[in-house]
């Protein structure tokens, strides 16, 4: 029941849904049926997403402009305002891309709540997923690239703040289990096991807001108590410019959580349904990769 590929023994020959309502007999293609619709639907073709390209075309002028602009800024070989204009497109572009995305990976399927994904579907939006992770590696190693370059020259620039400390550990913790119970929910959701899916879903998506609070803190932290903020040099400027774009992302992912979290309420989540909960899951397990690098190479490292 529900899942739009199944019929009872004995039954007309097995058939499966197209996403019109059609019932097409198995092995036989829509066009065969006599369904007409042109290509682009009816075929896996339709199941090729372009919004991960998109959000990350944008992802990529956003953080080029912010680089042009503080380039121009601090050596006044190209107009500042050069690199603001491409932010603000990239920043268009971005959004355009994930809500996209929101749409076709997220609220059409808790629409048509009878659709099984196909193999297809499912293998072409965990590729683009991993194809938009592959950008966003190019993306946090332009940073990790500056502050290499902050690394060659005097070192420490100014007196740093006590960067690794008790907080830092709290939040990687957090991090780390957040990754764990999100794996957990997956193999459950896998399993067949509802209960157990939403409650490691549940905890998960608790566990990214109480991170992003933390770092909150941490910030509050480091400006009222040490006076140290993104004007305090170049390292300050790398410092957060690194963590603010983690905790982009990890805000991000929470959305993406949030948004699981009420389809599953909804029961739209199946072991056949499972497609946009692997996604997330990949891009989840990508942040919190990110961030072990982030304390690793800025935290402990800077305290080096």
């Amino acid at each position: 029941m529900g899942t739009g590929d199944r019929t009872d023994p004995g039954s007309r020959p097995a058939a499966r849904a197209d996403g019109s309502g059609h019932r097409v007999p198995e092995g036989q293609a829509p066009e065969e049926y006599g369904d007409h619709r042109g290509r682009g639907e009816g075929d896996d073709h339709e199941h090729r997403s372009r919004w991960p390209l998109v959000a990350a075309a944008g992802a990529a002028g956003l953080y080029g402009g912010v680089a042009i602009a503080i380039l121009g800024n601090e050596t006044g070989l190209v107009p500042p305002l050069i690199g603001v204009a491409l932010a603000v497109l990239g920043v268009v572009v971005l959004l355009t891309g994930l809500g996209g995305w929101i749409e076709q990976a997220f609220l059409v399927p808790a629409r048509d709540r009878d659709a099984a994904a196909s193999p297809e579907s499912r293998e072409s939006y965990v590729s683009t997923t991993l194809l938009f992770l592959a950008t966003d590696v190019s993306t946090f190693g332009a940073l990790f690239v500056y502050y290499a370059f902050v690394r060659v020259g005097a070192w420490p620039p100014e007196e740093l703040p006590p960067l690794v400390g008790s907080l830092v550990a709290v939040n990687t913790a957090i991090l780390l289990a957040s990754s764990v119970t999100f794996h957990y929910a997956h193999a459950a959701l896998e399993d067949g096991n509802r209960r157990r899916f939403l409650g490691f879903l549940g905890t998960t998506l608790a566990l990214g807001v109480a991170f992003l609070v933390g770092q909150a803190y941490e910030y509050y932290e480091f400006v009222a108590a040490e006076g140290f903020s993104l004007g305090s040099g170049v390292f300050g400027t790398a410092f957060y410019g690194l963590t603010g774009l983690h905790g982009f992302h990890v805000a991000l992912g929470v959305g993406g959580i949030g948004v699981l979290c009420w389809r599953a309420l909804r029961g739209d989540y199946g072991p056949d349904r499972e497609t946009s909960v692997a996604t997330v899951s990949l891009y989840w397990h990508f942040v919190d990769l990110v961030w072990l690098v982030l304390v690793a190479v800025l935290y402990v490292g800077a305290s080096v």
